[in-house]
């Protein structure tokens, strides 16, 4: 099962100026406040590292403090620089420096990496922000996230207080303060020590969430913000939030089985692949199915239905397609072998329930209400079985206390300029009405631009998409609200 939490901190469907030029929008940088000692990064010697010294608890600035990890790709052509573009890539759990040193690069185009700062931080909690640790034994041990009585409802609380100790134990104090207000605060106190007067911003999926809340108490430091993939911190009922997730999930296994009818390429072509797909869940559930990868043990429904989940985010419709068609043709009569003594280091890195659960007030009281909750979820999405990923967040906080640091609550952005908003209107993982929502609580100061089609990414799905964004941030050029990007099929060779 942990499989589960390990995938949701994997799933995964990405600055203000300094120029003597004519560049709209440019201002003149204060000198830096806290020194970031910037040296070559290890392997990447092109990009710079460094860390940030700052206080664990913001309410206390003369208690513990943490660095947070940094890097930075200068702008390749520094005469046309515009300012620094601060990226963070999502999760919770994705790490902001991994991916300015090696994905940046890949991901965003060259036009922006000639004229910003690529800078990406880790987020407390996170990579080399002080990661949450936890034991490895402990995590191996994680019951079902899907209790059938009241007793395993209790089982699982019991494990998630057990483990949250366990993490704490080992994370020190930032595992208590790992929610996404403070790393909205920490990316206030790196605008200041990079010298900025505003920044730029490029928020994907959970990242979304820190640029919203950036914007709400910082929105006059803000050049351009462009948000990918979008979270609406506004749900406060947990049946609404796993629904739509459910929903979200469901739409983005039709549009797999559509594309499976109709290329030539996908190892279903030609199945019946509902059939298929039900079939194999039915199969895992009773123990059938091998895991590939380990072939001591087995896997269950839910572990394959998050595999489908992660590789939608692309979307990798042929990998998946590929991975169901090698499950199902497994045969029956070969039975697993014992699993082998299991390897690895005491400690592993765990920081999706410390964030998702400071960040979300989701806490079922006992195993009739969370029935109730799987049963809605499991009717919107019976062939995806709800969520994967937003049922394990929430099975994950059972337990949890009542209070969170970062309550679910209304926009209220006041000072912010134009943002831009891009969306999949078939996100697996975050449904559109997300995005429409959080649009609508910006009133008027962000812009929302429809891709029609799968996936969640966004920015580098087509010329469409990626002329949008560039012209944003570079020229401030905001897209018409309401307006749309054409569909690109995946690349399927058909």
């Amino acid at each position: 099962m942990r499989s589960l939490f390990k995938g949701l901190a994997g799933a995964l469907a990405a600055g203000a100026l300094v120029l003597g030029g004519g560049v709209a929008g440019a201002d003149t940088p204060r000198t830096p406040e806290p020194a970031i000692d910037w040296k070559p990064c290890p392997d990447h010697a092109t990009a710079e590292c460094g860390t940030l010294r700052l206080p664990v608890d913001r309410a206390r600035p003369g208690g513990e403090t943490f660095d947070l990890a940094v890097a930075r790709r200068k702008a390749t052509d520094p005469d046309r620089r515009v300012g620094v573009l601060l990226v963070n890539p999502g999760g919770p759990g994705d790490s902001g420096v991994n991916y300015t040193l090696t994905r940046a690069e890949a991901q965003l185009s060259a036009e922006l990496r000639s004229r910003f700062d690529i800078v990406g931080f880790d987020p407390r909690g996170v990579g080399g922000s002080r990661p949450v640790m936890c034991s490895k034994k402990l995590l191996d041990a994680q019951p079902s996230v899907y209790p059938r009585d009241q007793e395993e409802f209790e089982r699982l609380a019991a494990y998630n207080r057990e483990l949250r100790e366990d993490c704490r134990r080992h994370t020190g104090p930032v595992f208590d303060h790992a929610d996404t207000l403070s790393v909205v605060h920490d990316m206030e106190a790196l605008r200041k020590a990079l010298g900025e007067r505003r920044i730029n911003f490029f928020g994907h999926s959970y990242g979304t969430l820190i640029g919203e809340q950036y914007a709400e108490l910082y929105g006059d430091r803000i050049r351009t913000m462009s948000l990918t993939a979008n979270v609406d911190h506004s749900i406060t009922g947990t049946r609404e939030f796993l629904v739509s997730s459910a929903t979200s999930a469901e739409d983005s296994w039709h549009q797999f089985v559509k594309w499976c009818d109709r290329a030539r390429s996908c190892a279903l072509h030609g199945r019946d692949v509902p059939a298929v797909w039900d079939e194999l869940l039915k199969r895992a559930d009773r123990g059938e199915i091998r895991d590939p990868e380990q072939p001591g043990r087995t896997l269950g429904a839910n572990e394959i239905t998050q595999r489908a989940f992660r590789m939608f985010y692309g979307p990798d419709w042929a990998e998946a397609a590929t991975y169901v068609a090698r499950l199902d043709a497994q045969r029956p009569e070969l039975r697993p072998a014992a699993a082998g003594p299991e390897t690895g280091q005491p400690l592993e890195a765990a920081p999706f329930p410390a964030v998702f659960c400071q960040d979300w007030r989701f806490r079922p009281r006992d195993h009739r209400e969370f029935a109730r909750l799987a049963a809605a979820e499991r009717q919107a999405a019976p062939h995806m079985r709800g969520s994967p990923r937003v049922h394990a967040g929430l099975a994950g906080c059972v337990g949890w206390p009542e209070r969170v640091n970062n309550p679910q609550h209304r926009l209220r952005i006041t000072e912010a300029p134009k943002l831009l908003m891009m969306h999949s209107r078939h996100d697996p993982a975050n449904p559109l009405s997300w995005a429409a929502e959080v649009r609508r609580q910006t009133r008027g100061t962000a812009v929302l631009l429809t891709y029609e089609g799968a996936g969640h990414r966004v920015y580098d799905r087509s010329d469409c998409t990626r002329d949008a964004m560039d012209g944003y941030l570079l020229a401030l050029k905001v897209p018409r609200d309401g307006g749309t990007c054409a569909a690109a099929d995946p690349a399927t060779g058909d």
